[in-house]
């Protein structure tokens, strides 16, 4: 990633929670505000995007008239194909046990790579009881705080905006500088990330949790598996590479749970693609399924 660009991969994850709630049902994950947050030149660009893509990679067949306007069918497939399910899925499961974890006494929500998150302004009745940090590159938080501005949204009192380059500086030393407090549970949240980074960068960032994080706190994350159990893992690894955002790390499900407990943390639940195929797209009739290449991870602070 340019170091003074805006991830790409943070505008496009909002798109496709966007295109998620304003045109499918039962919805999976709602982000009715995701939408706003994205700029009607950057819509624009992607929705381009999309359609040369599909003309290059969907056969004549599927095309209708002469407009060249996409088979519905074939821009599902091509949505499933740039992992719209995982987004929406890894959303859903995360702010659902952030929601649990409410209830039973947590009072600090961090958002790690947060992009164009809209929880705090999206979830009002969670936001009155809790703290928010949205820790994410300067980069990319200057932009979304540009949209902000721009839409003239109020920014609450309790979100925190932590920019943070994590080869300058690590996750505990960024919190210290905000009203992060240590005694309390905390829930922190690092989704669409890890497969960006090294091993030892994941594994820094996980033990900067623990250093900062009481007893009881717990951090979900999902991760890509290793390239030779996926048959798509290659295709994905090429067109992430194109974008500038080239994935550098997959994880062995099968031996996560002793790597995590070296750091201090205990793994809670550890879904398959298999486990959030059942959860979240049983029955369904859109097409769209869990991301073989993907898995949900919830680990707790000992």
């Amino acid at each position: 990633m340019n170091e003074s660009q805006v991830s790409l991969t943070a505008i496009m994850t909002a798109y496709l929670r966007a295109h998620h709630a304003i045109g499918d049902t039962p919805k999976i994950f709602d982000d009715f505000l995701a939408h706003r947050l994205i700029p009607e030149e950057r819509r624009a660009l992607i929705e381009q995007g999309f359609s040369q893509a599909q003309q290059m990679n969907v056969p004549a067949s599927s095309i209708q008239n002469a407009d060249q306007t996409t088979n519905p069918n074939a821009l599902l497939s091509f949505l499933q194909s740039i992992g719209l399910p995982n987004v929406l899925s890894r959303s859903r499961y995360t702010e659902d046990n952030l929601e649990q974890a409410v209830k039973q006494g947590v009072e600090q929500y961090v958002i790690l790579g947060a992009g164009l998150d809209t929880f705090a302004f999206r979830r009002p009745d969670l936001l009155s009881k809790i703290r928010v940090f949205e820790v994410d590159h300067p980069a990319t938080q200057a932009f979304k705080r540009d949209r902000l501005a721009e839409l003239k949204w109020d920014i609450p009192a309790n979100l925190h905006f932590v920019p943070v380059d994590f080869t300058q500086e690590s996750l505990a030393d960024a919190l210290k500088r905000t009203p992060y407090d240590e005694q309390l549970k905390s829930f922190f949240s690092w989704l669409g990330v890890t497969m960006y980074l090294t091993s030892d960068e994941v594994f820094a960032t996980l033990r900067s949790i623990t250093d900062i994080a009481c007893a009881g706190s717990s951090v979900i994350y999902d991760y890509f598996l290793p390239e030779e159990g996926t048959p798509h893992m290659k295709e994905i690894r090429e067109e992430l590479r194109k974008i500038g955002e080239p994935m550098k790390t997959t994880f062995d499900p099968s031996t996560l749970a002793s790597e995590l407990e070296r750091i201090g943390l205990r793994l809670q639940e550890n879904l398959s693609p298999s486990d959030i195929q059942e959860r979240y797209f049983q029955g369904r009739t859109d097409g769209y399924h869990a991301n073989e290449n993907v898995c949900l991870a919830w680990a707790v602070v000992e």
